[in-house]
């Protein structure tokens, strides 16, 4: 969950750091007020698009930074170790981003320097928003034929099938290539050996590849940098340099200055500023002294790299291609001598495990059909209650000509709201807010197989209100006991169900406007004045009541 979320210089808001505990969180305010602010936080911390407008006006960058914990941070310290990243400490995910108007931008996970691929990479794991504008997992029919396996309780009968898939797909690769080799020469056999030998030596894997071409670029980059560094500091404090210049020049100011009192004071600014360049140049040669070279660590950088251009400029220009060329060749040293033996044996084992293959898939589009089935039934209920009088969600399979790393065929979720409206994919729905109840719908039902930790609602409300918009309120209660829930929302009767309230004002002067986020379910006198205000007037008497009866009864 979510459990520290500072901001900084995000469009209006100027500054604040707020602490969220379990359960559902709601967020309201009046329109216009800045609510998406919060939202755009969470995006821009799960990998989302960021744009320097974002700044705040009059500052020069903005910051969000985050603590995500998990309970359970297995699989998340996975993509981290895969990444080349620090673990979480105690299960806590730490993630902070910077965006400069004139500078680079900057991510840092757990402390150290991270791309933004794996800053969304990560997003993926612990949010999920449902809103418009937001990406959603389940619009991908992967995650959906992933959400439907975990609904099935296909775990194991899938682990298996692909497991097996695997080892048939490496066996179809090894055919085709003893089908396709010819006898070697000793001249040849030498030749691939010393190919094997090149590559071995660079230990290929994609987390090795990428800390060589940082390590190379760092090493290019730094001796560019020493060398401006110097520039710039001779061009401010060597002999002749700006600052003895300028010294000249202070000393015709001092003579100004004995002959009119009111050069004083350009007396001073010069003098400031030739303080100011003499720090400048000093600490500049600095940066260029501080850099140290290991002129043999530069040379084996340098070498490495070399080869990996190279070797990348035979074999196909990835990684991937690179070690799949690796096998290959060994492969083809392997098999001299038996190719015919080793061939008809490997063609009885492929065919044998293809048949098996068939089977499993089978099977597994059983299950996920009869899993289908009950979900959109159950998620079909759900509608009804948030006000789809004959919505018609349903699970359509396709069938694959081959066996894939799924099966022998694919889903799709697909959703009408309406009688008589043709059937479309969960990402074609038109009304935003048709599409994030339908969102809530499917994650009411999934949530007990949905292991993402915070879900976030935007407009899940909209155009909906009395008994519907309390039906919503409740399914975002139910799902927050077993997710983070966090709802933009303008129903009190949703908002009065949260456990965790907070409040977003806009403040306007003649010369700034500027907004601010603060908890208030704290304060019961100050949530009632919200509730009342969400009803329509916050002096109001029977508002008030209204807004008392909603906290009672949630």
């Amino acid at each position: 969950m979510l459990q520290y979320l500072k901001i900084k210089n995000l469009a209006l808001l100027e500054e604040v750091t707020l602490e969220f505990d379990s359960g559902f969180t709601a967020v309201t305010g009046e329109t216009g007020a800045g609510k998406s602010v919060l939202l755009g936080a969470l995006s821009l911390l799960s990998g989302g698009r960021a744009d320097k407008t974002m700044i705040r006006q009059g500052a020069e960058q903005l910051e969000v930074e985050g603590a995500v914990y998990f309970a359970d941070p297995i699989a998340i310290n996975a993509l981290l170790e895969a990444a080349g990243l620090s673990p979480c400490e105690e299960g806590v995910l730490l993630l902070k981003r910077r965006i400069h108007r004139e500078k680079m931008p900057r991510i840092q996970i757990n402390g150290s320097m991270a791309t933004l691929a794996q800053l969304r990479s990560l997003g993926e794991e612990w949010i999920d928003f449902h809103g418009p504008g937001e990406p959603q997992k389940l619009f991908k029919e992967s995650c959906q034929l992933e959400m439907l396996d975990s609904y099935a309780g296909n775990a194991d009968r899938l682990a298996s099938y692909q497991d097996n898939y695997n080892k048939w797909r490496a066996l179809c690769g090894e055919i085709e290539a003893l089908e396709t080799s010819e006898r070697l020469t000793e001249d040849e056999i030498d030749f691939l050996r010393e190919q094997l030998r090149q590559i071995d030596q660079l230990q290929l894997s994609e987390s090795a590849i990428d800390a060589l071409e940082r390590d190379y670029a760092r090493v290019a980059s730094a001796q560019e940098f020493v060398s401006l560094a110097s520039q710039c500091s001779l061009g401010l404090v060597s002999e002749a340099g700006v600052v003895d210049q300028l010294n000249k020049i202070v000393s015709q100011y001092e003579t100004l200055a004995t002959l009119d009192d009111d050069a004083a004071d350009l007396l001073e600014r010069a003098r400031s500023m030739m303080i100011e360049l003499q720090d400048l140049g000093d600490e500049t040669g600095r940066l260029a002294s501080d850099f140290e070279f290991d002129a043999e660590a530069v040379e084996v950088v340098t070498e490495r790299m070399n080869l990996w251009q190279e070797i990348k400029r035979k074999y196909g220009g990835s990684v991937e291609a690179v070690i799949a060329k690796h096998h290959e060749i060994k492969l083809r040293l392997a098999s001299q001598g038996s190719i015919e033996a080793t061939l008809e044996e490997k063609l009885g084992v492929a065919n044998s495990l293809e048949k098996k293959l068939w089977k499993e898939a089978s099977d597994l589009r059983k299950m996920r059909e009869q899993a289908a089935k009950s979900l959109t039934e159950k998620a079909t209920e759900q509608l009804l209650a948030l006000g789809f009088k004959s919505a018609q969600l349903s699970v359509v399979f396709v069938e694959e000509p081959k066996l894939k790393p799924f099966g022998d065929s694919h889903c799709a979720f697909v959703f009408a709201p309406n009688a008589g409206q043709v059937s479309l994919p969960l990402n074609k729905i038109a009304s935003s807010g048709e599409m994030a109840r339908v969102m809530l719908a499917l994650k009411s039902v999934l949530a007990e197989v949905d292991a993402t930790p915070l879900l976030v609602f935007d407009e899940v409300d909209a155009n909906v209100g009395g008994e519907i918009g309390r039906s919503v309120g409740e399914r975002l209660a139910n799902l927050s006991n077993r997710h983070q829930v966090f709802c933009v929302t303008h129903l009190p009767q949703v908002a009065s169900l949260a456990r965790n309230h907070y409040l977003v004002t806009k403040h306007q002067t003649s010369q700034s406007t500027t907004i601010a986020i603060e908890s208030i379910h704290e304060s019961r006198d100050t949530r009632l004045d919200e509730l009342a205000r969400m009803l329509g007037d916050r002096r109001s008497d029977s508002a008030r009541d209204h807004a008392e009866t909603l906290l009672i009864y949630s």
